[in-house]
C-alpha cells in the first residue's frame, strides 16, 4: 500500500504567493545581542526590514529624552511595543543637520501617538538615500520631515 498524497497545486500556489506577501510588509527583525564577546557592553541593535525587503540596521534608543546634539543626519524611526515585545512603527523621517526643533516636534508627535523608542538608522550616505528609506518604510507608519 503507498502512500499518495493528492497536491492541489493552485492551493500551493496561492499559499506562497499569500506568504511572500506577508513577508514584504514593513517589520522589525530583532537582532542578537554581542553581550559578552570581550567584555564590552552590548549595543542595542536592531533592523527593519521595508517594502522592498531591504533591511536597515538600527540603534534603539529611549524617547524620553534623546540626545539630539550627537543625532547628526540620520533615518529615525518611532516605535511602540506591544504587551509582547512586537514593535509598531508610529512615525519615520528624516533627521538632518538642523534645524532641531522641527526634530524636537516630531518626537512630541510621535511620543502623543503612543512611541516609547526611537530607532536610528545613520548608514545613509545622502540625503536621497535617506528619502529612499523612508519611502521603504511608509506605509507602516506617518512620514513626516523632522528636518
Amino acid at each position: 500500500m503507498a502512500n499518495k498524497r493528492a497536491l492541489s497545486w493552485s492551493a500551493a500556489l496561492r499559499d506562497l504567493r499569500d506568504d511572500r506577501a506577508r513577508r514584504m510588509d514593513v517589520r522589525e527583525e530583532r537582532l542578537r545581542s554581542t553581550a559578552g564577546l570581550r567584555g564590552t557592553p552590548a549595543l542595542t541593535l536592531s533592523a527593519w526590514r521595508g517594502h522592498s525587503g531591504r533591511r536597515y540596521v538600527v540603534g534603539v534608543h529611549d524617547l524620553i529624552e534623546p540626545d539630539l546634539a550627537e543625532m547628526g543626519e540620520a533615518v529615525v524611526i518611532a516605535v511602540r511595543r506591544d504587551e509582547a515585545g512586537v514593535a509598531e512603527l508610529v512615525a519615520v523621517s528624516t533627521a538632518g543637520g538642523t534645524p532641531r526643533e522641527r526634530l524636537q516636534h516630531w518626537i512630541a508627535r510621535a511620543r502623543k501617538r503612543g512611541a516609547t523608542e526611537m530607532h536610528v538608522h545613520r548608514l545613509a550616505e545622502d540625503e536621497n538615500e535617506r528619502q529612499a528609506i523612508v519611502a521603504d518604510l511608509d506605509g507602516a507608519a506617518d512620514t513626516d520631515a523632522a528636518a
